[in-house]
């Protein structure tokens, strides 16, 4: 039997598409509230249907926001920046407010429900606990990709930059209330699923059909839509769907996100065409690299060739951002990758959360409020900007 024919619906345009992951947090307790259904379908009513870009995830505790087509960075933040004060209105009337990060430090997933949704409640019976404790939080960029020729190899490519995506974005260094010694502990958690990970090196796009083919023949997954890997093409969309990243606390921070993964994709298309070879690692080199990311956060000392050269994930950011900046003037997004320097130097969301922590000596509904008005704000808070902000 021939493997099944799956059509790549390439983009022209490296265009952007943002889902992003948000929380809906009681403001009295401080706790997730799985409302998420009554708060949707209230928001729902005017479009006759569901919301058009606010959605249900796995979890009743989750909204996620999605914006369109974007052509640009700027466009993703217009774009979400509408969503999410629809959506913060319709939660302030219900006592709720919007955070995000790659876990909840206090909330137990065990009191949580899932969404009334026929696909998730299958989820649940198939990967039982392992779906249970899902209560974790994420951001997936999707950029335009021309064609199936081209998206394998820009996938191989980019699962070299999971572990720098993965180490920006982490922001989830606690679990029910512990101190997990963790920079990404969602990553953790999502990796158990069995087809979650990083990417399967393929040599071409026929190669991702017989693949594809064989995981839908044998049960694995019942569409590409459970194939979960931290980088995969999305031949529906036409795009590259980078997934590696926690839930990104801030609207600057996505942006800043966005923009690199826009950069990358652009640069690894030009190599493409001028007829050149896209760098990849080793598999082993991939799964150490993702997991020092995950322990270390910004700080990891990634391995840059199988021989045992290293280097501090943070400076490699710094040198991407200058190397990448003729690119991100061109797309229009060069402030937005400028700002991943300020993450760098001054720490992640997972940094930000344990000094929160540790002034307050310990009280994690601290790290609650900090994360609710990091949100509000838009852009990371430091610590005399929290002192004013949060009240």
């Amino acid at each position: 039997m021939s493997p099944v024919t799956i059509e790549f619906h390439g983009s022209p345009e490296p265009t952007l598409g943002v889902e992003w992951e948000l929380q809906l947090v009681d403001t009295e307790t401080r706790e997730l509230r799985p409302v998420a259904s009554e708060l949707l379908a209230e928001l729902a009513a005017p479009h006759g249907g569901e919301h058009p870009k606010l959605k249900n995830e796995l979890l009743d505790n989750t909204v996620e926001v999605i914006t369109g087509i974007c052509p640009d960075v700027p466009g993703v933040r217009a774009d979400l920046e509408a969503s999410v004060a629809e959506l913060t209105a319709a939660a302030r009337r219900r006592g709720l407010a919007l955070a995000c990060a790659g876990s909840h430090p206090t909330t137990d997933w065990a009191t949580q429900q899932v969404s009334p949704s026929d696909r998730y409640r299958q989820l649940m019976v198939d990967l039982q606990w392992l779906a249970r404790r899902m209560q974790i939080f994420g951001v997936h960029v999707h950029v335009g990709v021309r064609s199936a020729d081209r998206v394998v190899p820009i996938v191989n490519h980019l699962a070299t930059w999971v572990p720098h995506l993965l180490a920006l974005s982490a922001s989830s260094p606690y679990w029910v209330g512990k101190d997990t010694g963790l920079a990404s502990v969602r990553s953790q958690i999502f990796g158990m699923l069995p087809t979650a990970g990083l990417p399967l090196p393929l040599d071409d796009w026929a190669g991702f059909e017989e693949l594809l083919d064989s995981l839908i023949a044998t049960g694995t997954v019942a569409s590409i839509k459970e194939v979960w890997w931290d980088v995969r093409p999305h031949p529906d969309f036409g795009t590259v769907e980078i997934r590696a990243c926690d839930g990104l606390s801030t609207l600057d921070e996505v942006c800043a996100v966005a923009a690199l993964c826009q950069c990358l994709v652009v640069t690894a298309d030009g190599v493409l065409e001028d007829g050149g070879t896209l760098a990849t690692l080793p598999p082993w080199v991939l799964r150490e690299n993702k997991w020092r990311a995950a322990r270390y956060g910004l700080d990891a000392e990634l391995i840059t060739a199988p021989g045992g050269t290293t280097a501090r994930v943070g400076e490699r950011l710094l040198t991407a951002v200058e190397e990448l900046k003729p690119v991100a003037v061109e797309l229009g997004c060069a402030d937005d990758l400028a700002r991943l320097g300020a993450i760098v130097r001054t720490g992640g969301s997972y940094a930000r959360q344990r000094a929160v922590a540790e002034a307050a000596g310990g009280d994690l509904t601290a790290v609650v409020d900090h994360l609710v008005a990091e949100f509000a704000a838009g852009s990371p808070l430091r610590r005399r900007e929290r002192a004013g902000s949060t009240g």
